[in-house]
């Protein structure tokens, strides 16, 4: 028998898109010829995954888990093809299953996700599900991305829409802190904020140094183009700063709950009532299918197409 080699392997997974040991388990069952194994994965009906890699996934959802300690969560965003699959109960399973995976097993990104073997059946590696999902569902899945946050401090995540939106927030605290009623709602409430409010920064000093100069020339721009004097257009400019800080901002936003406090405001209540130290440290907030291009369907030239043919 011939021996199989990792790149034999590789090669049989790039040409079919089955899982890694489905393409192990085909080329051993075919003595090392590539061709028969791609029969062998057609037969099995394993690589009819192939046939839907270029498909576009926009649809999906994200997907949460939060460890029982509390100190891990992760949101990840795993999209298929239509809004119909993304809320079948299997889809919702494979993505809940995906994200706590990457709470247990700490990834380091998506590529390195997909080679690990799943923690719950080590037999099979997340590209192994992903094919047979993929498969079984009948539509092209894929796992997008992923953040996870493993903390001291307190973790909190919220869904928003059946997956639409997710969002994990950090929040450092003390041991008292971490059992706090008061701190665990306060980081609720963070994460609601957080997908009402779309921030992009938790503080002024992260705001991208690019965004924010354009922010100032346009603001200036604006304010000379309007027949402001311009001994005036800096102090014009400086104030329109403070409303994109408002507005970018997690601790200087108003609090959607109620519009009369400030984030950072909040924070100090919450601080104070508890007797306990509060930050918030990062968040991440994905929204299903942002930045993919969705596929548009042209039925007058699929059938001229057909026609040709």
């Amino acid at each position: 028998m011939a021996a199989v080699t990792a790149a034999m392997v590789k090669e049989l997974r790039e040409r079919t898109n089955a899982g890694m040991m489905d393409c192990k388990k085909a080329l051993l069952a075919s003595d090392g010829d590539m061709d028969k194994a791609i029969d062998w994965l057609r037969e099995k009906g394993l690589a009819q995954a192939a046939k839907k890699a270029s498909r576009v996934a926009a649809e999906g959802v994200v997907a949460q888990y939060v460890s029982p300690c509390g100190c891990t969560g992760v949101i990840a965003e795993v999209n298929c093809e239509t809004d119909f699959v993304a809320k079948t109960e299997n889809f919702i399973a494979f993505a809940n299953n995906v994200a706590k995976h990457i709470a247990k097993a700490d990834p380091k990104d998506v590529d390195e996700l997909m080679t690990q073997k799943f923690v719950d059946d080590e037999t099979k590696t997340i590209s192994d599900l992903v094919s047979e999902a993929t498969v079984a569902i009948g539509e092209k899945i894929s796992v997008r991305r992923f953040a996870r946050f493993k903390t001291e401090g307190v973790v909190s995540t919220y869904i928003h829409m059946g997956g639409k939106v997710g969002v994990l927030v950090e929040v450092a605290t003390d041991e008292k802190g971490k059992e706090s009623d008061e701190v665990k709602q306060f980081a609720h409430d963070l994460a609601l904020q957080i997908a009402a409010a779309k921030p992009e920064a938790v503080r002024r000093e992260e705001v991208d140094s690019e965004k924010l100069e354009k922010e100032r020339e346009i603001q200036r721009a604006k304010a000379i183009e309007s027949g402001k004097p311009e001994k005036i257009v800096d102090r014009i400019v400086d104030g329109q700063i403070e409303k994109y800080y408002k507005e970018v901002c997690l601790l200087d936003q108003a609090f959607v709950k109620d519009p009369d406090k400030s984030i950072k405001g909040l924070m100090a209540e919450v601080s104070k009532a508890a007797g306990v130290p509060l930050d918030v440290v990062r968040f991440a907030r994905f929204e299903r299918g942002e930045g993919i291009e969705k596929r548009k369907d042209d039925l007058a030239a699929e059938i001229a197409a057909m026609q040709k043919a």
